[in-house]
């Protein structure tokens, strides 16, 4: 049972498949004025500088499902200071509490959303450059590609399909088709 006195996390990328803190527990959770998209350049953990990569950010409008982890108040500075090591890595985030719809109500969750003024914001690239840029990229954490399927595959778990993951996901995979059929990007 969720009261006040918990700190709540919205995530919605590799967050949902690997928080690397301890919870509570984790519900299917819906943010409503953001979108997730792959609008944040990435130069360390799935592309590097010579071949950047594309992670996820949220975007201005629509809504956004992902999972809220219900956190112990007592651990909510050492979550924080974790999650801004890892997320704000290149400051291309900006950290914000927002509600978030879960199951037992409205509550208040920190989560990250793109800094459209920050060198590293991409926008909207367009599906066929984006893909490319996926299809491509490999960082510290691994292929980008692999984060694209993985943020896939966990919200198919809880029951949601996001279209336009899988649509970028049909045309990366398109070129990897071409790619082992000696074709070039």
């Amino acid at each position: 049972m969720a009261t006040e006195d918990d700190f709540w996390v919205f995530g919605y990328g590799s967050l949902m498949w690997k928080p690397g803190f301890e919870y509570l527990d984790a519900r299917p959770a819906l943010l409503r004025g953001y979108h997730r998209a792959f609008c944040i350049y990435s130069f360390l953990y799935r592309g590097t500088r010579d071949t950047p990569g594309l992670v996820l950010g949220l975007d201005r409008g629509g809504s956004c499902r992902g999972m809220a982890f219900r956190v112990h108040r007592d651990n909510e500075d050492t979550v924080r200071a974790y999650l801004d090591e890892r997320e704000l890595v290149s400051y291309a985030y900006v950290a914000k509490t927002m509600p978030v719809e879960v199951d037992c109500g409205i509550v208040t969750a920190y989560t990250y959303v793109a800094d459209p003024e920050h060198e590293h914001y991409a926008g909207d690239l367009g599906l066929d450059r984006s893909a490319a840029m996926i299809m491509e990229a490999a960082g510290t954490a691994g292929l980008n590609r692999d984060y694209l399927i993985n943020t896939i595959r966990e919200l198919e778990r809880e029951g949601y399909v996001d279209a336009a993951l899988h649509t970028l996901l049909e045309r990366v995979s398109r070129l990897t088709g071409e790619i082992e059929a000696g074709g070039g990007i």
